[in-house]
């Protein structure tokens, strides 16, 4: 007796079928046919009026769409699955937008002279091939750097006292960390001219500056810090303990090697608020266009303070290097924060 042995294919449900799709696709253009009929025979003219059809003609048909094929839920889920991707339109395309003009405006002055010269013996409305931007670069380097060292230790060892400690006044410290963080950037720069400069008689310098930036760096570093320790677990923290560790030992030994990546996060999140920040350096580190390799000592200056005052002088070449120096300050922040998520990277068990 012989045994026929059929073979079945596979089956992939999960593979869209060409019937699937084409209640999808007829959707889709008949959106956009009665998008541009709409926009032609009513007042709703421009790059706008076209925005607002198109929004409202893709809520509407893929509700339509989705509640005949299946039911009221399916075109409600549609309706949120159209807002979300309009929402995240808003977001990406802005973007995009200005990193393109950024680009654009900013790429034509870059070479690699930029990169070895000051601005001492050029001025702003000479030829982009002339002078650079060394100076700058050196003087948001000093400025970053000190403020981090000001601030990241401040900023977690407060989120420590509030997630760790729990002391009586950990609510007292939370509120001022929120507090700060509404403090506008120049009132920072204010408080430190007022108290650096005009009552303790200092001159203008990087150290300045990056007192200024620290306030700002501040709350944004013990805030982050706080949400990434809350997420350790805490039987992490009971079998320190258990072990017959006391409690900062637990926390040195155990909680803060866990959350380094995250700490890392927070350190970053605080640069990225205060590198772009050119009020506070204005009433701190004084302007200068020659390279100043002491912080604390004579003016310095920085690529916020570079971009402004070339901006502010409003000949095309002083325009041109502004911008220039707004693409150079966005690649060397891309950089830093590159290579520090990569060394701050949680690092897997190895087998």
């Amino acid at each position: 007796m012989t045994q026929v042995i059929s073979q079945v294919s596979p089956q992939k449900p999960w593979r869209p079928k060409l019937k699937n799709l084409l209640p999808e696709v007829l959707g889709a253009l008949f959106t956009a046919v009665s998008t541009l009929l709409i926009v032609a025979v009513t007042p709703l003219k421009g790059k706008l009026g076209f925005a607002i059809v198109l929004i409202i003609m893709s809520i509407v048909v893929s509700s339509l769409v989705s509640g005949i094929r299946r039911d009221k839920k399916a075109a409600l889920n549609s309706t949120t699955t159209v807002l979300v991707y309009i929402a995240s339109a808003f977001v990406i395309i802005p973007l995009f937008s200005i990193l393109y003009e950024i680009f654009r405006l900013g790429i034509g002055g870059l070479s690699f002279g930029i990169f070895t010269k000051d601005m001492s013996l050029t001025s702003s409305d000479s030829p982009l091939t002339e002078g650079g931007l060394l100076h700058a670069l050196i003087g948001t380097l000093y400025v970053v750097v000190l403020a981090s060292i000001l601030s990241t230790p401040v900023g977690i060892l407060a989120s420590l006292y509030i997630v760790e400690v729990k002391g009586r006044f950990a609510g007292l410290v939370r509120f001022f960390i929120q507090a700060m963080s509404g403090i506008p950037s120049i009132v920072a720069g204010l408080f430190i001219y007022a108290i650096w400069m005009i009552n303790m008689g200092n001159s203008y310098n990087a150290v300045a500056g990056a007192g200024a930036l620290a306030i700002l760096m501040i709350p944004t570093v013990a805030r982050t810090s706080e949400e990434v320790l809350k997420l350790i677990p805490p039987d992490l923290r009971e079998a320190g303990l258990a072990l017959g560790a006391t409690q900062w030992r637990t926390v040195a030994m155990i909680i803060i090697p866990a959350a380094k990546s995250g700490l890392v996060t927070a350190v970053i999140l605080g640069i990225a608020r205060v590198a772009g920040e050119t009020a506070p350096l204005l009433l701190t580190i004084g302007g200068a266009d020659a390279i100043n390799l002491n912080p604390f000592s004579g003016n310095s200056s920085a690529m916020p303070y570079y971009v402004w005052k070339n901006y502010s002088l409003g000949n095309p070449e002083s325009i041109s290097r502004a911008w220039l120096g707004v693409l150079v300050l966005m690649i060397v922040v891309f950089i830093f924060f590159s290579l520090a998520r990569f060394f701050g990277r949680s690092k897997g068990v190895k087998k």
